[in-house]
């Protein structure tokens, strides 16, 4: 007799309890369905349109991207607004406007307070049912979208992605990319646009999400007003074909300009709604899910085959995919498809155990809980129900199906779907390497409250919110860290520390840990930057004593094993050849080299193939002794929990850490600028400038958060200018390296070989404009109102909640700093921003670089 789940009742009644929440789901006269999620845990709403067309109802215009472009067109005009007034509205009001497009939906989003969830109505429907698509836009936009293409054809990802659509189907429409051919999207016409826009936007077509802490009455009001008064209008059926059985195995292997193996193998499987869906969900999970899951402990533990491996599952309308994908070294691609054909064949053969079974199960349930965090995860999770299944209550019966599954029945959806002839594999390989083919809990409450701070005598620091909105709870610990107290010849050595803490300990090997916390559907990983490190943790209440017990071995007990070191340094270095496949990292990373000099940031966190190389396990023990101290260390709680019965818990832990503080390093200051040039294979070229700017502790790094804001998103002046005007780049925006007493401030955009100086004219153009004044008191309004909303919606997770308040603590800033944000923000004045620009963005203090072809 099969065990029984051991969480399998706990876990049910967690999820009845947040399924009774209640949706308001109705149609609209003109047959628009609504659905409305009130929920008053975070004064934000989620306004979403759904829109029931993608690139495979395109038609006769299949594989022109015609679904996409106009997602990207939507923005650009209508009856009542101009283009840029969209956009400024939105961030006028603090929220954030974007879109997306997939083969079956395109969605378009407002994130926004909840007190002006009637302009969000208001726009999106204006947006969707009454766009103009101005002919002079249209042709703009060809352009940026062309780049957008260009962009996905240097991304060694994205090519290997299509590979696999393309050989997996041979006459569904899944095989043509939604973003379309490039040739045959160029020969698109505004007629083809208008077209498909006033046959599929239509309001029997559309699904209005809602959620958040809206006013029921007002918004229904505001719906009917915006959306009902679109009449219904004829839409017409789209042939989308069956995609024929698969007879027998295909493959497909590019060798390209990259520097590792990515591959991938596939198994058509069925859509969502199909009952099988469960098992393969859960099966993803065993074989491909976490550290502890089968592939990664075998394929690359044990067998050093790959440097990462996953397995998911994709099933979205009526067919989908059961796909493995992993990155390895050239040399060893083939031994590793051999090692995951191996043990997916013995699964099917020998099916999972219960525990294996328990613990997907576990990790399912988390990551339902996990979507409900946000607003924008409620309604999305309402949206896919309602658009792709046709069923708002598709979730519970979901997980019926799921929690009724035995180990049998994963094993016997194994030998179903897992067959040979069914299988396609694609790679990716380096071109050296070619060779012939081979819903509210009761008392729950509002908004959480502040972090009360704990000190503790040994100096270390407790942070304490409770929260019982949702049955989770986070543990954040973080420690002052980075390439700060690294010595110079070992870059990344804080990155690896901060992994093998999360691995051997005294008292369990890193499989050990990693099946400990996937078994109750956990979390637990590092994390490092430029000024601190640490780990988190993430377990359903009732898993809180666990969560610590790994938090207290890693920090405390870790082994430091020469074989895991190896292991991971592997995995940190492929990581580094990875990113030497994308242009923009690759020109960032140089760019770093030039701007910072001898300073550690020259060298990103991640660190270089040298310091990697020579790092030792008595490195890591050094460091660990340097910064694993009580006067270092924050320990962040935030989430379902109550104080007085884990408080002692995580006092005591905390108590046990080391005495002392890690010592404050000097670091030099970067050397004089210059302009650079480095050539790339690739499509496009990036234009960056760097300039230095206020480190977090300085007295104007406020005045640099709302230039960044100025300087970057669809509505600011560089954005309008540079691709809505003069359509010369697909993005361009600002970014910084914050240290604590120094950073880097910079602008880059992505632009053609051929235009990169008319960009860098217009970057120096919009520099002199703030330089001397020519910001309006509207943009530094939208910046500040965008920069406080996206402050707010930053924090609705327990765990963004409990990351940003030990950091800050770490840094020395107000632990609890939601309100001094705000003012510090509302204090930056016209005159701030001029003088910050002419402070900072001094020629003689630029460090340009021109990556091309």
């Amino acid at each position: 007799m099969a065990k029984k789940n051991p969480f399998a009742s706990r876990d049910l009644a967690l999820l009845e309890a947040l399924w009774r929440e209640p949706v308001d789901r109705y149609t609209l006269p003109n047959g628009l369905t609504v659905l409305l999620r009130h929920d008053t845990a975070a004064p934000v709403s989620s306004v979403q349109v759904w829109v029931k067309t993608g690139s495979i109802h395109e038609g006769a215009q299949l594989g022109a991207g015609l679904s996409h472009y106009l997602e990207h067109m939507l923005f650009k005009g209508t009856e009542r607004r101009a283009g840029r007034e969209i956009s400024a509205t939105v961030q006028a009001h603090g929220g954030y406007v974007n879109a997306y497009t997939t083969f079956d939906r395109t969605v378009y989003y407002i994130e926004i307070p909840a007190e002006h969830t009637a302009v969000a109505i208001d726009l999106l429907a204006d947006t969707v049912l009454h766009s103009t698509l101005p002919a002079e836009e249209v042709a703009k936009e060809k352009e940026v979208i062309l780049r957008e293409i260009d962009m996905c054809l240097d991304d060694p990802d994205h090519r290997l992605g299509q590979a696999l659509f393309e050989t997996a189907y041979r006459t569904h429409p899944y095989r043509q990319p939604v973003i379309g051919h490039r040739e045959v999207f160029a020969a698109t016409t505004r007629e083809d646009l208008v077209a498909y826009y006033r046959a599929r936007y239509v309001p029997n077509n559309l699904v209005l999400v809602i959620a958040g802490d809206f006013d029921p009455a007002a918004t229904r009001a505001a719906i009917a007003a915006h959306f009902g008064k679109a009449p219904r209008a004829r839409l017409g059926p789209v042939l989308v074909p069956d995609e024929p059985g698969q007879l027998a195995r295909r493959d497909l292997q590019l060798f390209e300009d990259v520097q590792i193996a990515r591959a991938g193998l596939g198994w058509r499987i069925p859509g969502l709604a199909h009952p099988d869906t469960p098992a393969l969900d859960l099966l993803a999970m065993v074989l491909g899910h976490g550290d502890s899951s089968l592939l990664w402990q075998e394929v690359r533990e044990k067998s050093r085959l790959v440097h990462s491996i996953d397995a998911m599952t994709w099933s979205p309308g009526t067919s989908g995919l059961f796909y493995v994908s992993y990155l390895a070294d050239p040399d060893k691609r083939a031994a590793a498809e051999a090692a995951v054909l191996r043990a997916v064949a013995r699964v099917a053969a020998r099916g999972v155990s219960a525990a294996a079974l328990a613990k997907a199960v576990r990790q399912a349930v988390t990551a339902e809980i996990n979507l409900r965090k946000t607003m924008s995860g409620q309604a999305s999770r309402l949206g896919a129900a309602e658009v792709i299944v046709g069923d708002v209550d598709y979730n519970r019966r979901y997980f019926e199906r799921l929690f009724a599954l035995r180990p049998a029945d994963l094993r016997h959806a194994a030998q179903k779907y897992f067959v040979p002839q069914h299988l396609t594999v694609v790679s990716s390989n380096p071109a050296a390497a070619a060779a012939p083919a081979a819903l509210r809990r009761p008392g729950a409450g509002a908004q959480s409250p502040d972090f009360q701070e704990i000190g503790l005598p040994n100096g270390a620091r407790l942070l304490l919110q409770p929260n019982h909105r949702l049955p989770n709870l986070h543990f954040r610990l973080v420690f002052a860290g980075g390439p700060l107290f690294e010595p110079a010849r070992r870059r990344g050595l804080t990155g690896l520390l901060a992994t093998l803490l999360t691995k051997d300990t005294a008292r369990r090997s890193a499989e050990e840990v990693a099946r400990a916390i996937e078994a109750v559907g956990g979390s637990f990983n590092e994390f490092s930057g430029h000024n601190s490190f640490g780990l988190a943790a993430e377990v359903l209440p009732t898993d809180a004593g666990l969560a610590l017990e790994l938090l207290a071995d890693g920090v405390l007990r870790p082994a430091f094993r020469p074989a895991c070191l190896a292991t991971e340094r592997e995995s940190a270095l492929a990581a580094l050849q990875e990113g030497k496949d994308d242009v923009v990292t690759v020109g960032r990373k140089k760019l770093r080299e030039k701007f910072f000099g001898p300073h550690p940031f020259a060298v990103e966190p991640a660190g270089d193939e040298p310091g990697l190389r020579a790092t030792t396990v008595a490195d890591l023990r050094a460091l660990h002794r340097q910064t694993v101290v009580a006067g270092n260390a924050v320990l962040a709680v935030a989430g379902d929990f109550d104080p007085q019965k884990l408080g002692p818990k995580l006092r005591a832990f905390l108590g046990r850490l080391p005495a002392g503080r890690a010592p404050r390093v000097a670091a030099p200051s970067h050397p004089a600028s210059g302009d650079f040039v480095e050539t790339q294979p690739r499509q496009q070229a990036v234009v960056f400038q760097a300039f230095p700017g206020p480190g977090l502790r300085a007295t104007d790094y406020f005045v640099s958060e709302v230039a960044d804001e100025l300087f970057s998103g669809m509505s600011s002046h560089l954005f309008e200018r540079v691709r809505e005007e003069k359509s010369l780049a697909y993005f361009v925006r600002s970014g910084r390296v914050i240290g604590l007493e120094t950073a880097m401030f910079y602008f880059y955009a992505g632009t053609s070989p051929q235009r990169y100086e008319e960009v860098i004219a217009e970057l120096d153009l919009e520099i002199k404009r703030v330089q001397t004044g020519g910001v309006t008191a509207a943009e530094l309004l939208r910046c500040q109102t965008r920069l406080k909303a996206g402050r707010t919606m930053n924090l609705q997770t327990n765990g963004a909640r409990a990351m940003q308040a030990a950091l800050n603590a770490i840094y020395g800033q107000p632990v609890n700093d939601a309100r001094a944000y705000l003012a510090h923000i509302d204090a930056v004045t016209l005159a701030d921003l001029q003088a910050f620009a002419r402070k900072y963005f001094q020629r003689d203090q630029r460090t340009q670089l021109v990556v091309k072809p």
